[in-house]
């Protein structure tokens, strides 16, 4: 089977466990205290959400990161205004290179508008605002810091289920146990969290595998979401547009969002 068609298949169950399973009963908690207790409990909620050996194996050696809970508690740009922060963002850098990039790739996002219908600019903007255009696409190991989000007490749920879906792609060999990302366990240029490496991950340049730190393969997934998440052609994306909605769908910060839209609209206009 072709690892594209693994990937749809893997995300169908992946939607369909979480469908059937509303909680999970792994305990939580606010620090690390009881983190090595906590990992059999995690390993028997994945095994019964079909994670395999290799996964679970993985699971079994990751540490409670002290960094990502730092971070997770920290997110204080979000709370700034617009203008405040698209200086701290460094937008006018992002869309000056943005449209550098646009002319010098132009047969690539000509080709991602052709497939997804998603245009240039908001998928140059995401890149630029996620990573520096892949300058920096994170340090932490990704296993590490998804479980321990996993185990928090904060978004327990939600991150538990992008923890199985991230050892089921380290089941196929899509990610290595040793893969690193963003304190978030974000992936790659546009930091896929793994939940939407697995349903929205599309191998964007031929070579027959999906991997994140792939520029072509992450742009495309990027469109590839934007588009499963309500993208229509040839629509407007600024607050009050049609394809807005679909920004939102990337991240749930209004700030970040109007910022997406602002950087986009400039570089497709540029």
């Amino acid at each position: 089977m072709p690892l594209k068609t693994k990937l749809i298949v893997a995300a169908a169950a992946f939607s369909a466990a979480m469908a059937a399973s509303p909680a999970f009963a792994a305990k939580c908690s606010n620090d690390g205290g009881r983190y090595a207790e906590w990992i059999p409990e995690m390993q028997a909620e994945a095994a019964a959400n079909g994670v395999g050996k290799r996964g679970l194996a993985a699971l079994a050696n990751t540490r409670y990161s002290k960094a990502t809970i730092s971070a997770d508690r920290n997110q204080k740009s979000f709370r700034l205004s617009l203008d405040q922060f698209m200086k701290v963002r460094g937008a006018n850098t992002i869309i000056s290179k943005g449209k550098s990039l646009k002319k010098s790739n132009a047969a690539l996002f000509a080709n991602l508008e052709k497939r997804y219908g998603v245009p240039a600019g908001p998928l140059l903007a995401i890149w630029g605002m996620e990573t520096g255009f892949g300058g920096f696409m994170g340090n932490e190991n990704v296993l590490s810091a998804t479980a321990t989000l996993a185990y928090d007490c904060r978004r327990t749920e939600f991150f538990q289920g992008h923890l199985i879906a991230l050892l089921k792609l380290i089941d196929k060999g899509v990610v290595s146990p040793d893969a690193k990302g963003a304190k978030h366990g974000e992936l790659g240029h546009t930091q896929f969290l793994p939940g939407n490496v697995l349903r929205y991950g599309v191998d964007g340049d031929g070579n027959g595998a999906v991997n994140m730190n792939s520029k072509a393969d992450a742009l495309a997934s990027t469109a590839n979401f934007l588009k499963g998440h309500g993208w229509s052609r040839g629509g407007g994306y600024q607050p009050g547009q049609g394809n807005f909605g679909a920004i939102q769908g990337w991240n749930a910060a209004g700030v970040y969002q109007r910022a997406i839209a602002i950087i986009g609209a400039e570089i497709d206009g540029g």
